[in-house]
């Protein structure tokens, strides 16, 4: 069994980033994203589909008259902008957006009930009908999110009012759920309370928070079937489909009790909040049958349900996994708020166990996913996120209508974009974790960390030349000489190579190396230096034979970034491009490219296709084929030029 070693994130308040890399999209957020957003739950964009957030929030206030409009989880919306704006206030205060933020948290507090109660579907709509349909409706998630906005916001500013409406709400929910009698034993369809409840404890220490959790996750997965006997009491009604079916209780993962599920199924986004929850739970509680599910699920999800830009859930029928190793590239789902959820498991695994292969699942949903689910003008999302784009099948094949070649400007289920938001703004987060000796850097982002060890401060100052280059220096300013131990982690990318020095002097680490993470422990003093160097090679990637869909192909990658053909730099259909037995790949800066980016050029061949009659789909004759050359771009720049194939899986000759 592996080792259990507790550690903790460094506070945001205490990590502030300044990398060349990160620090460019960062800045995107607070500028651009956050402001186009607080215009888009407004309802002032022209020309993108409206939210009606804040206007629901209005009426359920009593400041307008009207009706509900949009998703029954619309609220999460407004409570997801509310998260990444307290997040964008600890990293650098504006007024203006404190101001902003101040007024959406009166309106908030405005639109709930006298007893706690805060949803404006229900307060609008059907309020004689709060938790009677918790399979499809969302309250308890929309609940998280306004918990997991309001502990933001109280670390962020310190002011209380967000807070003690998301407190008087818990307060309430902890009188409806539970064990007793005349209480629901039951849990929502989505997932997210669970890990709210905890972030709450962590800022109020009030125990009963913490039990509300573990009640929701205990109960999950009892017979009979909550959702079963819920959809019975109802006249089996759904809210959406007509007519109603029997609720798919594995789609909900209440299959089975937590502790005992060890593959992932059904709403990828679902699965991976609870998961995350449940290794925190399990690091709170000590519960070593829930962290060993974790175990079992995280490898499950990791090593037979991940697409190599760190996507989860293979099909658009319902969002969801599908079975081990299927994963197709052009019906993918993918969805960015799946690769977030991954990253939040990651972090909580990272703080219970270091191992570096947490870490690099983080590095790769990051680097992969979730940045190419935005674009360069942080006005435009992917919510699905594609491994191969063909536009014409996208627009004519309904098999592939969730695919968009071209992100689009915001959804009516608009999860993503403030997902994105909230987690760009909180990144600092996921850099280091500390135990009571030592400090881990998981992540290769340059900033400095302020931390405290025996009582002695430390100042960390890291300078990263990731993605591009493979350098990293890590800096200590302890203001008194002190002992302890900093870990380091070699990417898995790195096939274990790293050159390191302390005050340029080279450390010999192979018999340092636990888990992937180098330990280096020595009495450090003010301006000692670790310096890193890690090989970037070019990597032509394959795939396990049992993955269909890559039969024959490679992936490129060089460091944390998957790479892909666009159609705009090849004069020839993508699927007729294959690459040479040695393709001589080679790395090169274009400046040019969007924003500037390291390129991957190489030799290929591609079918002649002018070689075909277009009447002749089918010929028993030799394919022809000439040389062509090859550019691959980051994947996730892709898109950023206009509608064109994509293609990150490249037949290969071997």
């Amino acid at each position: 069994m592996t080792q259990t070693v507790r550690s903790h994130a460094i506070p945001l308040q205490q990590v502030k980033l300044d990398d060349p890399f990160w620090s460019r999209y960062i800045v995107l957020i607070r500028d651009v994203v956050i402001p186009y957003q607080y215009e888009a739950l407004h309802d002032r964009i022209a020309g993108v589909e409206p939210s009606h957030s804040v206007a629901n929030f209005r009426i359920a206030a009593g400041l307008e008259e009207g009706e509900f409009h949009g998703f029954v989880f619309q609220d999460s919306d407004v409570a997801k902008w509310l998260e990444a704006a307290a997040y964008s206030l600890t990293i650098a205060y504006d007024r203006k957006l404190d101001e902003q933020v101040d007024a959406m948290i009166d309106l908030v507090a405005a639109a709930q009930q006298p007893d706690g109660y805060l949803n404006t579907y229900f307060t609008i709509k059907e309020p004689d009908k709060r938790w009677t349909n918790l399979t499809d409706c969302h309250e308890l998630y929309c609940a998280g999110h306004m918990i997991e906005a309001a502990v933001a916001h109280f670390r962020a500013t310190g002011k209380r009012k967000l807070l003690g409406v998301a407190c008087r709400f818990a307060d309430y929910i902890d009188t409806v759920f539970g064990p007793e009698d005349g209480q629901i034993h039951g849990y929502d369809g989505h997932q997210e309370i669970e890990l709210a409840l905890i972030k709450l404890y962590e800022v109020t220490k009030e125990q009963r928070y913490l039990r509300l959790s573990q009640y929701f996750l205990d109960e999950r997965g009892r017979e009979p079937a909550f959702f079963v006997m819920e959809w019975e009491r109802r006249g089996k009604s759904s809210f959406y489909a007509s007519p109603s079916r029997r609720p798919d209780i594995a789609y909900h993962q209440s299959h089975l009790p937590v502790r005992e599920q060890r593959v992932g199924v059904g709403h990828s986004v679902r699965a991976v909040y609870m998961y995350t929850a449940m290794a925190d739970m399990a690091a709170r509680t000590q519960d070593e049958a829930l962290l060993e599910a974790c175990r079992h699920l995280w490898n499950n999800t990791v090593h037979k349900q991940m697409y190599i830009t760190g996507g989860i859930g293979s099909t658009h029928h319902g969002e969801a996994f599908t079975t081990d190793y299927d994963l197709p590239n052009d019906t993918v789902y993918a969805e960015t708020c799946a690769s977030i959820g991954l990253i939040f498991f990651a972090q909580r695994m990272l703080q219970l166990s270091p191992r570096s292969e947490y870490a690099d699942v983080m590095e790769r949903a990051l680097y992969n996913n979730v940045l190419g689910s935005m674009a360069q003008d942080g006005q435009h999302f992917f919510y699905v996120n594609p491994l191969e784009v063909w536009p014409t099948a996208c627009h004519h094949n309904p098999g592939k209508h969730h695919v968009k070649p071209v992100r689009q400007g915001w959804f009516a289920c608009a999860c993503c974009p403030p997902n994105v938001a909230r987690l760009l703004t909180s990144l600092g987060e996921y850099v280091y974790t500390m135990s009571h000796d030592t400090l881990y850097t998981h992540l290769y982002i340059g900033g400095e960390a302020e931390v405290t060890l025996d009582g002695i401060p430390v100042k960390l100052v890291q300078s990263s030349e990731m993605p591009w280059h493979g350098r990293v220096s890590l800096t200590l300013q302890p203001e008194q000489a002190v002992k302890w131990t900093v870990a380091v982690r070699i990417p898995g990318w790195a096939q274990g190579q790293a050159a390191v020095q302390v005050n340029g002097q080279s450390c010999h680490i192979e018999d340092s190396i636990k888990d992937g993470y180098a330990y280096i422990t020595r009495t450090w003093a003010a301006g000692d230096t670790l310096e890193l160097e890690f090989p970037m090679e070019i990597q032509q990637v394959r795939a396990n034979p049992r993955i269909r869909a890559n039969a024959g192909k490679s992936a490129i990658q060089r460091g944390p970034l998957v790479y892909c053909l666009e159609g705009v730099d090849h004069n020839a259909l993508l699927s007729s491009i294959s690459l040479a037995t040695d393709p001589i790949l080679q790395a090169r800066f274009d400046p040019k490219l969007v924003s500037g980016a390291v390129v991957i050029e190489g030799q290929g061949f591609r079918e002649k296709l002018e070689e075909w009659d277009d009447e002749a789909l089918y010929r028993a004759t030799t394919n022809e084929y000439a040389p062509v050359s090859i550019k691959a771009i980051p994947y996730y720049l892709w898109g950023n030029r206009g509608e064109n194939e994509m293609m990150v899986w490249i037949r290969a000759k071997y």
